[in-house]
């Protein structure tokens, strides 16, 4: 194999692909990026076991071939390369770059280890904006399970039909939904879709303009971003109903303007975050919520003025929960509903559907 292409054009391909690559692993291989070169153009591809990525860029190939190398050195070397035109050449087990004046090797692995990756799944589409799909992963992941007791919950659930797409996460803690409406579908589609696989999905997206084909066949998905293209598997088990979850009816309900509320949250979640249980109090009554938090470092209240219906209610949540819940909300204000201090509270947009928070409060000692 041998090819010339310029350094920005490579280094971005290269810096895509590599955050598919594993770093926990016992097989070296998942820990490549192949690069294949073939007519006009180079393609990288990486993969895990669980996503893959991969880009093309336009390059004069002089010699077709394949050959993997490792992910994470390649990145870092080409990534100083960027302002100059590059030279691959790979003959045996080393491949050599050649720009300027100079040149330096790396060690490869065979192309033909590295696992086939279907890119042929086609079988049910929905088609959305790209800001749609930005602001459903910004509204949900983060609401994802972090750790292995159950699977499913580090992914999230999306549902597609009668021209929504309903994307829900939660973690056991707390709950997020966000709805969008599609620009179009060929069918119904319901599946679990790790978090890790969608945060990357936003940072791909470049232009809020485009519009999205999302891929779903089997146990796997595909989208397709410019000339890159992700694929993930899907997970596998029965995501938790949460329809019974929701509370229909509430004792008591806020309306509040939303960055003021973030703003005295964030301040005493400074203190909050000193104390392993990272609590924050809200007392709520119609001349407003006083928002406190009391650690051996010292103490903070705040008062933020809110509209109430309904009885009184003083509560405990979690400063990480809310505040993460807060800011990924753009709109200006919001409602909050409760039922006492041992139930969710709830936090809707003050008007429409298009989102629901779902946060335990925390028992304290009297």
């Amino acid at each position: 194999m041998k090819i010339i292409c310029e350094g920005i054009e490579l280094s971005d391909a290269v810096m895509k692909v590599v955050k598919a690559c594993s770093t926990k692993t016992t097989n070296p291989i998942l820990e490549t990026i192949k690069i294949s070169a073939e007519n006009d153009g180079v393609t990288l591809l990486a993969t895990d076991g669980e996503i893959a990525i991969e880009k093309k860029i336009k390059a004069e190939v002089l010699q077709e071939g394949a050959v993997c190398v490792p992910g994470k050195y390649f990145s870092d070397f080409i990534k100083k390369l960027e302002n100059v035109q590059i030279t691959l050449h790979c003959e045996s087990e080393q491949l050599d770059i050649n720009y300027g004046d100079s040149e330096s090797s790396i060690q490869t692995l065979p192309a033909e280890d590295f696992p086939a990756i279907d890119m042929k799944i086609n079988e049910t589409r929905f088609t959305l904006t790209a800001a749609d799909l930005k602001d459903l992963i910004s509204k949900t992941t983060f609401c994802c399970a972090q750790d292995d007791s159950r699977p499913v919950l580090k992914g999230c659930l999306i549902e597609a039909k009668e021209g929504v797409v309903t994307f829900t996460a939660l973690d056991g803690y707390r709950m997020a939904i966000a709805k969008k409406n599609l620009v179009s579908m060929s069918g119904e589609v319901k599946i679990v879709c790790p978090a890790r696989t969608l945060n990357e999905i936003g940072r791909m997206i470049s232009s809020d303009e485009q519009e999205l084909d999302i891929f779903v066949q089997k146990n796997m998905m595909l989208v397709r971003i410019d000339d890159t293209v992700l694929t993930s598997r899907l997970y596998e088990g029965d995501f938790i109903n949460v329809s019974g979850i929701i509370p229909k009816n509430f004792a008591s309900e806020v309306a509040v303007n939303k960055n003021l509320l973030a703003e005295s949250v964030d301040r005493a979640s400074v203190l909050a975050r000193t104390d392993k249980n990272s609590i924050l109090t809200f007392d709520i009554k119609e001349d407003g919520m006083a928002i406190s938090s009391n650690t051996s470092i010292g103490r903070v209240d705040e008062s933020v003025p809110v509209m109430l219906e309904g009885k009184d209610v003083n509560i405990a949540l979690n400063s990480k929960y809310i505040g993460e819940c807060l800011s990924s909300i753009s709109e200006d204000t919001v409602r909050i509903s409760f039922n006492g201090a041992v139930s969710p509270c709830i936090i809707v947009p003050a008007e429409g559907e298009s989102f629901l928070y779902l946060i335990l409060p925390v028992r304290t000692t009297a």
